[in-house]
C-alpha cells in the first residue's frame, strides 16, 4: 500500500490528518518530506484581524462562552426541544 498523508510533528509523534486503515502493530516505513504553507504562519488570521468588530454583539461573546464551556465539559449536555 502506497499513500501520502498529510500530518504534523509533535515532538516524537506525528499527528495525521486523517485516520489511516492499517492494523495495530503493523510495521510500516514512513518517508518525511516537510512541505510548505502557501502562506506563513498567522498570515491569515492578520488579514481578517478585526473582521467582525463594527457587528460584534455582547450576545456574540455569550455564544462564545457557552462554546467554550461545551468543549469543557465530560459529558455532552442535553439540546433543548
Amino acid at each position: 500500500m502506497l499513500k501520502t498523508i498529510r500530518g504534523r510533528i509533535h515532538g516524537k509523534t506525528i499527528e495525521f490528518d486523517e485516520a489511516i486503515d492499517i492494523a495495530d502493530g503493523v510495521e510500516v516505513e514512513i518517508v518525511i518530506r516537510a512541505t510548505q504553507s502557501s502562506r506563513p504562519w498567522g498570515e491569515g488570521l492578520k488579514r481578517s484581524a478585526g473582521a467582525l468588530a463594527d457587528s460584534w454583539t455582547e450576545e456574540d461573546d455569550e455564544i462564545l462562552a457557552d462554546l467554550h464551556q461545551d468543549r469543557e465539559r465530560t459529558t455532552p449536555r442535553e439540546i433543548p426541544e
